[in-house]
């Protein structure tokens, strides 16, 4: 065995010219910054090594200078496949120039790439990316037109659509952990994530590449906790002990114990929100989340729905993830993006995109930077500047549920927020509700044809995906709908019944969303007059979103009505009720239930036409006791 230590400088002696790097990290986790510093040094004084390939998933970057920002000097780079670009603006820009060949693919997809990569698989099939940028029938991901080696083919499996995502050969690794022994194996319990280093390195080795971990210490050999190793030494070349300020464990934080999952953080660890735009945003999008379920937070303005959460005491009750590999817990923001405290488990990022692919995720929440008519979203390219897709596509294209939570308009926009709603101070200059999209990050049409429930939140109104495209459904108090939403779409949004935005999302306090999302009040909803033998039910601004909420109602109706022991006349109000397709055939069979044991006549009402109708499909019997008002329904029951 030999000692694998080595300086930052015999590590960078290790790239030869054309080689292929694969680098590990999210945003500022895990990114390498000695090895990147060392090789970028070596290039500045030799003019070596160059004309080097470049393969990453996630973000590596500050939006400056740190992470793959330290690869952007032309002649270094030839050619870069990567996930997320918005971080390496760098390396970003040679790509939109034209001076290095570039591809934008699917976070998720380069990360399982890996795996498929070390098991010597000539690529990976995956439904992600179709109609989108990334299928080969609209650019395969090519950033530019010096890109045109395909990176992506469109192939037919029995009566399906899928994408084949080609294997790259990759040469070197530079990785990162917490502590090695001088055999090179590697230890990560100072991380905030493990993401893709095993994988990579998996890759890396067998194709007879270099493997070089930083690390920020060493121990002797074997010593380390076997079951701690997250990269063997059999897979690992060359160590560098890093520089503390080339080694902070986010690009935010420099250390925090909480973000490594070996101690539980005090509650009020993430300070609350103010209520501006953001938090409204945010505070809306809350609304949606689905207690029990599974949720993926995206970067940038979703990253408040997390906050929201905590403040509402609703962590609890829901599952809360990012992409990188965390589950459970509190998701942190900005520069810490992709750490969490409090989690439930830290897994490998590949391993979380397949849960996110086969379908694991009950709702999303992401960002939206630009939408159309047909409810395309567009977060990747806008003219020069390139952000790149990270997992967007992942995980737009298969949650159960989707929000899209971004400002209205964009650049300079200002608003005053206040108990009677929202106030624009100052208009933002560019709008972001265009005819189309410069580039389709997430496909409405694709969406809308598998009923897919897709929402679009911003701080003035709500939009939902339709199969005619987007439907005005919310507006905020005090916004003028016609100036100040309609006016400034391209095209203007299909209009029907449009309700307010909850008042509560305005109010500087605590929401008591947990009410609403628990259904903590529903025995204050049902009301039995024993002298008159009605009932009252009210629905008003219910949210029905599964099974054992429907049963819930149904038994507690039941605990009412049965000791009663004579029928009951039903007065419902309906207003603001809301549940899922898929639960209308469950909640009419509870409802039909009710009738036969307890009920004589039920009479209903809500003032939505749209409200209506469904009543009228789902009780079809009914349809002429389904009043607009309590007081034609409570006629109907008198008999007036």
């Amino acid at each position: 065995m030999r000692n694998k230590i080595v300086s930052p400088a015999e590590a960078a002696a290790l790239i030869k010219d054309g080689d292929t790097l694969t680098t590990s990290g999210f945003v500022g986790i895990g990114v390498p910054d000695e090895l990147l510093a060392a090789v970028e040094a070596r290039f500045l004084e030799t003019g070596h090594p160059r004309d080097l390939g470049l393969v990453f998933a996630a973000g590596q970057g500050d939006g400056k200078v740190r992470g793959l920002n330290r690869l952007g000097h032309e002649g270094l780079l030839r050619r870069v496949i990567g996930g997320h670009w918005g971080l390496i603006p760098k390396v970003a820009a040679l790509a939109v120039a034209g001076k290095i060949e570039g591809w934008n693919l699917p976070q998720g997809c380069i990360s399982q790439l890996y795996r498929d990569i070390a098991a010597g698989k000539p690529g990976m099939l995956s439904k992600v990316g179709l109609e989108t940028f990334v299928d080969p029938r609209n650019g395969g991901g090519a950033i530019n037109d010096l890109s045109t080696d395909s990176q992506v083919d469109l192939m037919q499996i029995g009566d399906e659509e899928v994408l084949f995502y080609k294997s790259q050969r990759l040469t070197v690794a530079l990785l990162r952990g917490t502590t090695a022994d001088e055999a090179g194996n590697i230890t990560m319990e100072r991380e905030a994530l493990t993401i893709d280093n095993l994988a990579q390195a998996m890759a890396v080795k067998n194709a007879g590449g270099v493997v070089i971990v930083q690390v920020e210490r060493v121990a002797r050999a074997r010593t380390l906790p076997a079951r701690e190793v997250q990269i063997p030494g059999i897979l690992v070349d060359a160590v560098v002990v890093a520089r503390p300020e080339n080694h902070v464990q986010t690009y935010a934080t420099t250390f925090s114990q909480g973000f490594t999952g070996r101690m539980r953080a005090p509650e009020g660890e993430i300070p609350a929100m103010r209520l501006d735009a953001r938090k409204v945003i945010a505070r809306r999008c809350a609304f949606e989340l689905p207690v029990n379920g599974v949720v993926n937070l995206g970067i940038g303005m979703p990253e408040g729905v997390a906050s929201v959460a905590a403040e509402e005491g609703l962590l609890e009750h829901l599952t809360l993830t990012a992409e990188p590999g965390v589950i459970g817990g509190q998701p942190a923001s900005g520069l810490d993006f992709g750490a969490a405290v409090n989690t439930d488990a830290v897994i490998a990022q590949n391993a979380q995109f397949d849960f996110y692919d086969g379908g694991g995720l009950d709702m999303t929440c992401l960002g939206l930077a630009q939408a159309d008519r047909q409810g395309n979203v567009n977060v990747s390219r806008f003219g020069a500047r390139l952000a790149g897709a990270g997992g967007f596509i992942n995980i737009s294209q298969n949650a159960r549920a989707v929000v899209f939570a971004g400002t209205f308009t964009a650049k300079g926009l200002e608003i005053a927020v206040t108990d009677q709603g929202v106030e624009i101070l100052r208009e933002g200059a560019q709008r972001k509700f265009l005819s189309d999209v410069e580039q389709i990050t997430f496909s409405g049409g694709r969406a809308a044809r598998l009923g897919q429930k897709v929402l679009y939140v911003t701080e003035r109104c709500v939009f939902e995906l339709t199969e005619r495209g987007l439907k005005l459904i919310e507006v905020a108090p005090g916004i003028d709908a016609e100036r100040q939403i309609i006016g400034l779409m391209d095209v203007p949004p299909i209009v029907d019944e449009i309700v307010p935005m909850d008042h509560r999302i305005f109010a500087d306090k605590e929401m008591a969303l947990r009410v609403d999302l628990l259904h903590l009040d529903l025995a204050d909803r049902i009301a039995l007059d024993a002298e008159t033998d009605r009932l009252f039910l009210n629905f008003e601004k219910m949210r029905v979103r599964r099974w054992d909420e429907v049963q819930r109602v149904g038994e507690m109706v039941a605990q009412v009505c049965a000791p009663h022991g004579r029928r009951v006349d039903v007065l419902v109000n309906y207003d603001g009720f809301r549940i899922d397709d898929l639960l209308e055939a469950d909640w009419a069979r509870m409802v039909a239930a009710l009738h036969r044991d307890y009920y004589r006549t039920v009479s209903r009402y809500s003032g939505s036409a749209f409200m209506r109708m469904k009543l009228g499909e789902v009780f079809p019997h009914a349809r002429t006791h389904i009043f607009e008002t309590s007081e034609q329904a409570r006629g109907f029951l008198d008999g007036t």
